[in-house]
């Protein structure tokens, strides 16, 4: 657990509040800091700085101790790129554009259009309905107090966003801020629980109305007994739990992953509070975008079916055709679980589908079209292989999953099955091995073909399933102890 220290302008800014024996002034902490005591005094030397500083305006002390913090190494809330975002409209009436539909939603009920304020301590304010909007607020600009100021122009919409002052609330706002401190942190004064005491805390991140997890329920259980038997504590989160954070040693995403996405910010938050974190940013950078894999499997001289990047002119289109044929296979960058892959069969339905996609995005993929039965899926952490499975293609289908199935109306997929590392062929292994070693050594699942006794990469995911019965089938309850001994020995290897 990180140690917390609250920084204050002056001394008596605490008056109302409990004593804390990690309370300092920015004199203190700016110019007496000595950072070989406190790092000694903790274990695992991690320090969070609650800064509530008077202001933050440019070279001021707020300013100034969060700019050091984020030096020294220090978690420090608000961080300099909140400071900075909130000092300019513009930047933070970008990053609230997302949340337009909460905002009208939260409005829905409201009688009347007079502007109206409220007060953010640590992702709470007493306006109930405004709460989810709060926490989104607070998520994107992490500040201890904020002031938002909405108003009406047709619709409701975030006019102002500043930061709050301590020494300006009164009683009653402080016993607010003292109860939502008290929330955010938990680690000042409340008294330890007489629960067991676990030697770390795992966080999952995972989405409960997730259409296609890639973990279900069962095995999110798995985990949670298999971390208990390693004396770890194992909490399931939401997108909702983004401030918390810091509560852990470690984030394992059971999400699926996007760049444009809270599972990427959860993954960048944990690895900039010093988290052990599967997966880890750079993996999701690498993994969700085909165009960077096509590039690194070319590099690497690494077997994939025939490739081709191509932009929206006649001419790329005119290239593909005569460097593939028919049919081909059209995908977008960022697609996962087959969805945004289209196989075509002549020029006019290439185009009538290149003509929708480029609208979206500026490049797309052309490869070849090879059927197989199945798919190998090779789990791979730390650069070893955990399980190994075929995924068959669904019945009358080419792909795994079918999304379009208008005799079941819905999803569906094909049958899988698991075997043991031994029984699969070497040639799939060291395929898959080379692979995943050129991304990174977290958890990846990589997809292959296999044609004339040959490996061919389909695609690599940063976020592959786990699934109870499937991926399991073989290794049982070891498959979630190899993980949660994986997140142990990176806990300790950063001690």
């Amino acid at each position: 657990m990180a140690k917390i220290i609250v920084i204050v302008e002056k001394l008596k800014d605490w008056n109302s509040y409990y004593p804390v024996e990690q309370l300092m002034t920015p004199q203190d902490y700016l110019v007496n800091w000595d950072e070989s005591l406190h790092s000694s005094k903790h274990a695992d030397g991690r320090i969070k700085i609650i800064n509530l500083c008077r202001n933050y305006k440019y070279q001021s002390n707020g300013y100034y101790c969060s700019l050091l913090a984020e030096a020294r190494g220090h978690s420090v809330i608000p961080s300099i790129k909140a400071i900075n975002d909130l000092s300019k409209s513009f930047f933070y009436s970008l990053q609230t554009e997302d949340l337009d539909i909460d905002l009208q939603k939260a409005f829905k009920n409201q009688s009347t259009t007079q502007p109206l304020t409220i007060t953010i301590y640590f992702g709470k304010t007493e306006k109930e309905s405004l709460q989810d909007v709060a926490r989104q607020i607070f998520d994107l600009f992490p500040a201890p107090i904020l002031e938002v100021d909405f108003h009406w122009d047709n619709k409701w919409e975030i006019k102002s966003i500043r930061t709050g002052s301590l020494n300006a609330l009164t009683p009653a706002d402080e016993d607010k801020f003292a109860g939502s401190l008290d929330d955010y942190s938990g680690k000042i004064w409340r008294k330890p629980k007489t629960k067991k005491k676990f030697r770390y805390d795992l966080a999952i991140l995972h989405n409960p109305t997730e259409a296609m997890p890639p973990s279900d329920k069962k095995a999110l259980a798995n985990f949670i007994k298999a971390g208990k038997e390693s004396d770890v504590l194992v909490e399931l989160i939401e997108k909702k739990d983004y401030s918390r954070i810091a509560e852990f040693d470690a984030l394992f995403i059971r999400e699926t992953t996007a760049i444009n996405h809270h599972t990427y910010r959860f993954a960048k938050k944990a690895e900039s509070e010093g988290l052990v974190v599967i997966d880890d940013p750079m993996s999701i950078l690498r993994c969700t975008n085909k165009i960077y894999m096509h590039n690194l499997l070319q590099s690497n001289n690494i077997n994939t079916p025939k490739t081709l990047v191509i932009s929206n002119s006649p001419e790329q289109l005119k290239e593909a055709v005569e460097e593939i044929g028919f049919p081909m296979i059209i995908k977008i960058p960022d697609g996962s679980f087959s969805k945004g892959i289209y196989k075509v069969k002549s020029l006019e339905e290439m185009k009538k589908i290149t003509e929708d996609l480029f609208k979206k995005t500026a490049l797309l993929l052309a490869q070849e079209y090879f059927y197989t039965d199945f798919d190998w899926r090779i789990g791979i952490l730390n650069d070893r292989p955990i399980y190994a499975c075929k995924y068959y293609m669904t019945k009358g289908h080419w792909q795994i999953y079918n999304h379009d199935n208008k005799v079941n109306k819905g999803i569906q997929s094909g049958d899988s099955e698991t075997f043991p590392i031994s029984k699969v062929p070497k040639h799939v292994i060291s395929t898959a091995l080379k692979m995943a070693h050129q991304i990174g050594n977290s958890l990846y699942g990589v997809d292959l073909k296999e044609k004339d006794k040959k490996a061919y990469i389909i695609e690599i995911n940063d976020n592959p399933n786990i699934d109870s019965n499937v991926e399991d089938a073989i290794a049982g309850m070891d498959l979630y102890h190899n993980i949660i001994h994986e997140f142990v020995r990176r806990i300790e290897a950063k001690k």
